[in-house]
This record gives structure tokens, C-alpha cells and sequence, in this order.
């Protein structure tokens, strides 16, 4: 068998099989490490730079292990280029006899089932939603994996999903009249079958961790498991290892309520009545905090005068409508599981309702038409630590942003690692000469009014240098339509042809795809674009990021763990909230430069990277690019790019 020097080499078995190779040494440092990690059974974390190759670093170990390997990534966009792209490239050019298997959560699979009932009902409220459920219909009679994200012909974010696929409340298991066929229960079991599994970071937690779905069965069975994009878990961790509850829960129950009944219990007109009132009651409590979008910690709930009654009205509500289910749930196993649900539902919001602050943070947030009722722990250190004991096993965790400055303090506490052996493998591109970070001097204070106008007012001449190619990365929706609607009057001021894209017109792939075949767009964008966006070529040579993205102070569960922080006499600034800002600039950073030839200006507009001693901390964090305060140094560096080209 051939050594993983040998495979990586100039000759080697990936150089002979895939165009554009290259050899890099921190990418052969890495998977000898990571290898070595599988051998013992230990835990590694790996911080790889851009253009690295850690995903080729990691494969190539994990399908030499013999053993049942889960990867796990950040994203489903990620986890399918895994499965569909890199993952049988590296497979084939190593020769090896793997069986791989790629798991969604359910939600992302067609169930016959609720489909067809749905199409019964006529439960679509457009011409459009109805011709989705059409095309739906056709795409699972021909489909061999039931994955929603191969049906092309149907927006991801259509409507009709929710009626199209099915969830842990309303799967009938062993009792569906399509159990056969069951698109999820086919991908378990190839997933039980194969030597590896690709999933998600949402699906690993909902399923084997938290056995919600059945999975109980995957990882007692596997020896090693990988986190690509692992500096998204902490977040992850925590949403799935609290509890929550949900109007929108309740409303679905009611309306599938209502269905059932239709179908096996058209006698008992009282279910309609009672499911028509349970909708209203569960829309009540959604408006009894406002109308406004938001989230609201446990105490802001309290302020509020209608949100105690109108949660004690529906926890009532459900307990009548549970009794009133169970009366006919003998008739037909959907109204059985509607029972279940019912029951469920009505224990899920009294536990809400008198849980002890201890350690756990109450909070809500409030969507257009829902309400989610959340239970988050503050510290999922141990939570995580007892999940990882128990059957020897790898962990490997890697990101291109998981230190900071150097060291991985922060991440470990956070989910309890201890101290495991752990690499930092900087990128192999030549930031000196490639790119520089621009912090512009006389910026306002972040806080003050007009400081989006300021962080415009201070880009524009860079975007001009540049033709163009930029991404506006802000730390806020309200920011990102104010830097939008600035961008757009200067440019018609300034008579310049450059196409202005905005997050939200239009799917995020589809956006990419048109900013990088317009060569000379300018694409503002918020949360969705600070990472897992790679757009190489001159397409994208400026990047400006508004402020250092500390997370808001007024977040419920933010707020609660920094008081829980000073309680312990900590310092939850230094600790915890510069710690995580650090790791979002450098994945904002990250977008910049992509491969070898990639040139570009950074430009973070925050006037605290120069005036506040933390700064030095951020930018020290980054690529070691050229720095500058003053824009002639920009405009002559893109000048050179442009007379170079």
C-alpha cells in the first residue's frame, strides 16, 4: 500500500487522475496528521488556510482507514459538491473499494404519502404552488433518492415542500401505506450499509446525538467522525442540544387534524370546530408579542401583557384538543399520530412554561406568521464531552477558521475538548504580494448615526479602482439595504455601468452565478455571504466588510451567557465575544482570495481595528497581507493589477 507521502506526490496516484493538481506540503502534513488521529483514536483539530486542500487532506486518510467513517459538513450545499463531486474523484483515484452513502434530514426527501394527500386535499393557495405539486409528483415517480435538491425544476424555498415531505410528528413509520418505498428509510439503509457517510451538521446532531430520528444505529457502528466547517458547531450544538415548541407546530397538527378527519372521522364535526379554534388560539399567542419580527428574551415575554394568558389559553387548548383526538384515535393511524402529536405539543409548552432559568435561557422569536418558544443551554461543554464518550473513536474537527491568533483556546472550551493535539497550517498563497488589508482612517464610530453613508462614502473610489468585482459583506439586514440604496444613487451620479445585486433577489447560487458571470458586479449581502462563497478571478477583488461582526449584546442567549460569565468573575468580552467576532472577520476575510493568481484589496471600514487594543487581535488573526490607512495605497495597488493584466 502506498504512503500517504507517495499518493500526495508529483507522480501519485491524484496528481496522474485530476487535472490541476498540486502538491502542496501542508496539505500532506495535514492528512499524515489526521491519519495518525484515526490510527489512535484520538481527538485532532486542524486549522487549514484557503487553497490548503484540507477536504482532498481529510478524504484520502478517511478512505484508507478500513474502518465506518461519518463526515459531517457545514452546509448541504457542501455536503452534496462532498458526495456528487470531490468525494468520488478522490474515491476513484485511489482505486478505493469504499461504499459511500449520503444522509439528509428528512425534511429533504419526497414522502408519496403526505404528497398524495395533499394533492387530495387541494391544500395549495396558488395556480403556482399547485403546478409545483405537479412537478413534484413526477419528479418522485422517477427519482431514485427522493432528494428534493435534484428536482430542479422546483425552488428549494417553494411553499409546497412542507406539504411534500414529511416530518418526525406526522411520519406514520411502519403503518404508511408507502412504507416500502419510503425514500428516507432507503437512504438509512444505504447509510448503514456504506463504509462512509456524508451528512450535515444538523442532521448529526438531530439524529445521533439526539436519537430523534432513529439513527441510534450510525455511530456505535463508526470509528471515526469528521467535522469539515467545524467552526459552525458551537452554534449547532447549541440549538439542538436546547428544546423548542412552535405556533407552526400547532397550526400543522390542526390542519392535519382536519384532513384525518375528513377522511376517517367525517361524523365527528366537534375535531373541525375544535381545529378551526386550536389555529386561532395558536395565532393569538403570536400576535400577543407584537408584529413586528424579533427576538425576546423570557423577561421582555413578561413585559408584554396578553403573552402569559394567551400561552396558558393554548396549553389548555392542546390538552382539550389531545382529549378530543384520543376519543378517535382507534379510527385510522393518522388521527393515532395526531393524538401522539397532540400530547406532545401540550407537554412541550408546559415544560416551557415552568422551566427554572438554571442554566438554561428562555427565549422566543417571532417570524412572520409563528412563534418559536425556545429552552438554550448557556455552556454545551459538557453536554458535548458526554456525547463524544462512550465507543473509542476519531474526531477530527477542521475549518479553515477555528484559532485565534494561533491558538484554539476558545473553541476547545466551548465544547469541551480539554486539550487535544491540535495544527495550524497557514495558506500556501503569497499574501504579501497578492492582496492588502485596508483600514481607512477618519472612520466614525461604529454606533453613530450615518455610518453606513461614512463606510460608502469611503469605498466608492475603491470600487471604482477596482471595475468593479466587490462584495459589501454587512453585519446587518437594516445596514445592507442602506448600503445597497447608497451604492445605487452613486453609481447613477457617478454614470457608472456596474451591476448592483442584493441578497435576497434571488436564491444565493443564483446570485454567485450571475456575479461571477457579469465579471464587474457589486454584490451587497449580509449573514449569507460572509462564508461558504468562493468566486475566483477578477471577479471578485474587493471585499469590504462594514464592522468587526460582534453578535448583537441585546440576543437573548448572548445577554444571558455574559451575565452568567461575570457571575463567574469572567470576562465574557475577551473570552467569548472577541473569540467569535475574530473567527466570523477571518471567514468574511476568507472570501477575498481563492487560488494562486487571485488579486484583491480587504477593506474593514471598523475604526476599533485601529483605535481599540482587541484591533490588533482581529487583524493579527488574518492572512499576513500588506496593511495600509491610506486609500492612494489601494488605488495604486489595483492600478498595477489592472496595467499588469
Amino acid at each position: 500500500m502506498s504512503s500517504l507521502s507517495e499518493i500526495f506526490s508529483p507522480a501519485g496516484p491524484l496528481a496522474t487522475a485530476i487535472d490541476g493538481y498540486r502538491v502542496r506540503q501542508q496539505q500532506v502534513e495535514m492528512a499524515e496528521s489526521i491519519a495518525a488521529a484515526i490510527d489512535r483514536c484520538s481527538v485532532f483539530i486542524a486549522e487549514a488556510g484557503t487553497g490548503t486542500g484540507k477536504t482532498f487532506a481529510y478524504l484520502v486518510p478517511a478512505l484508507r482507514s478500513g474502518g465506518k467513517v461519518i463526515v459531517s459538513t457545514g452546509t448541504k450545499t457542501l455536503q452534496d459538491q462532498l458526495f456528487n463531486k470531490d468525494l468520488p474523484m478522490v474515491r476513484d483515484a485511489l482505486k478505493a473499494p469504499v461504499k459511500i452513502a449520503l444522509l439528509k434530514g428528512r425534511a429533504n426527501y419526497v414522502c408519496p404519502y403526505h404528497l398524495e394527500r395533499a394533492l387530495a386535499d387541494g391544500r395549495f393557495l396558488s395556480r403556482e404552488d399547485a403546478a409545483d405539486a405537479r412537478r413534484i409528483a413526477v419528479f418522485a415517480k422517477v427519482s431514485q433518492t427522493g432528494d428534493k435538491a435534484e428536482c430542479l425544476e422546483v425552488n428549494e424555498s417553494s411553499p409546497v415542500w412542507n406539504h411534500a415531505t414529511s416530518s418526525r410528528e406526522n411520519c406514520l413509520g411502519q403503518d404508511c401505506p408507502d412504507y416500502k418505498g419510503c425514500f428516507v428509510m432507503q437512504a438509512r439503509r444505504e447509510a448503514m450499509a456504506a463504509d462512509l457517510v456524508v451528512v450535515n451538521h444538523h442532521l448529526f446532531f438531530a439524529d445521533v446525538m439526539l436519537r430523534d430520528e432513529g439513527m441510534a444505529e450510525l455511530l456505535p457502528a463508526c470509528n471515526t467522525v469528521i467535522f469539515d466547517e467545524a467552526h459552525q458547531l458551537p452554534e449547532v450544538a447549541t440549538l439542538f442540544f436546547g428544546d423548542s415548541v412552535s405556533t407552526a407546530q400547532v397550526i400543522d397538527l390542526a390542519r392535519d387534524a382536519r384532513a384525518e378527519g375528513l377522511t376517517h372521522a367525517r361524523d365527528c364535526v366537534q375535531l373541525q370546530t375544535a381545529a378551526r379554534q386550536l389555529e386561532k388560539v395558536a395565532k393569538d399567542l403570536r400576535l400577543a408579542v407584537g408584529i413586528d419580527a424579533g427576538r425576546f428574551s423570557w423577561g421582555q415575554l413578561q413585559e408584554k401583557p396578553e403573552f402569559t394568558p394567551a400561552l396558558q389559553a393554548l396549553e389548555d387548548e392542546m390538552k382539550t384538543f389531545a382529549a378530543l383526538l384520543e376519543s378517535q384515535a382507534e379510527r385510522a393511524e393518522g388521527l393515532e399520530k395526531c393524538w401522539q402529536r397532540a400530547g406532545d405539543l401540550a407537554r412541550a409548552l408546559g415544560e416551557w412554561r415552568k422551566l427554572a432559568d438554571d442554566g438554561t435561557v428562555r427565549w422566543a422569536e417571532a417570524f412572520t406568521h409563528s412563534l418559536q418558544l425556545n429552552a438554550t443551554p448557556l455552556d454545551v461543554a459538557e453536554i458535548f464531552r458526554k456525547q463524544m464518550g462512550g465507543h473509542p473513536r476519531a474526531w477530527i474537527f477542521t475549518s479553515a477558521t477555528l484559532a485565534v491568533q494561533g491558538k484554539f483556546h476558545h473553541y476547545c472550551a466551548e465544547l469541551g475538548l480539554g486539550e487535544p493535539e491540535s495544527a495550524c497550517w497557514q495558506s500556501p498563497f503569497d499574501f504579501g504580494s497578492q492582496a492588502v488589508l485596508y483600514a481607512p482612517l477618519g472612520m466614525p464610530e461604529p454606533n453613530s448615526y450615518g455610518y453606513t453613508d461614512a463606510v460608502v462614502e469611503a469605498a466608492f473610489p475603491a470600487v471604482l479602482a477596482a471595475g468593479g468585482g466587490a462584495f459589501f459583506l454587512c453585519t446587518s439586514l437594516r445596514a445592507m439595504r442602506r448600503t445597497h440604496e447608497l451604492l445605487q444613487a452613486r453609481l447613477t451620479e457617478a454614470g457608472v455601468d456596474m451591476p448592483l445585486l442584493l441578497q435576497g433577489e434571488g436564491s444565493k447560487n443564483d446570485l454567485l452565478r450571475r456575479f461571477r458571470y457579469l465579471g464587474n458586479a457589486i454584490l451587497v449581502g449580509s449573514q449569507s455571504f460572509w462564508e461558504g462563497v468562493d468566486v475566483r478571478g477578477e471577479a471578485l477583488s474587493l471585499v469590504v466588510i462594514d464592522k468587526i461582526p460582534f453578535a448583537p449584546p441585546d440576543d437573548p442567549v448572548l445577554a444571558a451567557r455574559i451575565e452568567q460569565m461575570r457571575r463567574q468573575g469572567r470576562n465574557p468580552f475577551i473570552e467569548y465575544q472577541l473569540p467569535r467576532a475574530v473567527i466570523n472577520v477571518k471567514q468574511g476575510a476568507g472570501r477575498l482570495i481563492r487560488d494562486e493568481r487571485d488579486r484583491g484589496v480587504l477593506m474593514i471600514c471598523d475604526p476599533r481595528l485601529l483605535s481599540k487594543p482587541y484591533g490588533r487581535r482581529v487583524w493579527q488573526s488574518l492572512p499576513p497581507m500588506k496593511r495600509t490607512k491610506e486609500l492612494s495605497e489601494v488605488l495604486n495597488f489595483f492600478a498595477a493589477r489592472n496595467a499588469h493584466v
